[in-house]
């Protein structure tokens, strides 16, 4: 039996992005590689897969369009199979969620813009990786404020309310800049 982790017996992968048309073209260039594709835009379409499916590979949008972070699903995913591949993709690479990713049960963590060939190179690294190529530029305090509000998210175990009593503000102000950090 090979102990490469591309050599599972099916190839099912799961995509869980918000954006239909990237979901699409990926999950096309992934079937052309022999991959059976899943597609879900959001935490609540991937609950419904998992109860038919249990996918061997995953590839997470860190940032969903339901004010949920994709680090919620990461933590389903490993939750309902810890042998699963996840691989987390984000427009906005940080050292925080880099680690929490990992720590939830990512292998890998991938800035976009990432092609199929990084990707599926990702899913060779299940020891999970940290080291992220994070782009060379300043930081604002848009950033960093993103930064601190996704670290206590995770502090919250992604709750809401708590998250906005912990920063001090409203919490349909936090739900707005959730709703206004979209990241592709």
């Amino acid at each position: 039996m090979s102990t490469d982790p591309l050599d599972r017996l099916e190839r099912l992968l799961l995509i869980v992005e918000d954006d239909a048309a990237f979901a699409r073209t990926l999950g096309r260039s992934f079937e052309r590689r022999g991959y059976t594709v899943l597609l879900a835009a959001n935490l609540v379409e991937v609950a419904a897969l998992l109860l038919l499916h249990t996918p061997g590979y995953a590839v997470v949008d860190l940032k969903l369009n339901s004010n949920t972070s994709g680090l919620v699903c990461v933590q389903l995913l490993h939750k309902h199979d810890p042998a699963m591949l996840i691989v987390v993709l984000t427009g906005f690479a940080s050292l925080t969620t880099a680690v929490e990713a990992i720590k939830l049960g990512a292998c890998q963590y991938l800035a976009k813009p990432s092609n199929t060939d990084d990707i599926e190179a990702a899913f060779g690294h299940v020891a999970g990786v940290t080291e992220v190529e994070i782009p060379n530029r300043v930081t604002s305090i848009k950033t960093l404020e993103w930064e601190r509000i996704h670290e206590v998210l995770v502090e919250t175990d992604f709750n809401i309310s708590e998250t906005a009593r912990r920063l001090g503000m409203h919490r349909r102000t936090l739900a707005r800049k959730l709703e206004k950090q979209r990241i592709k």
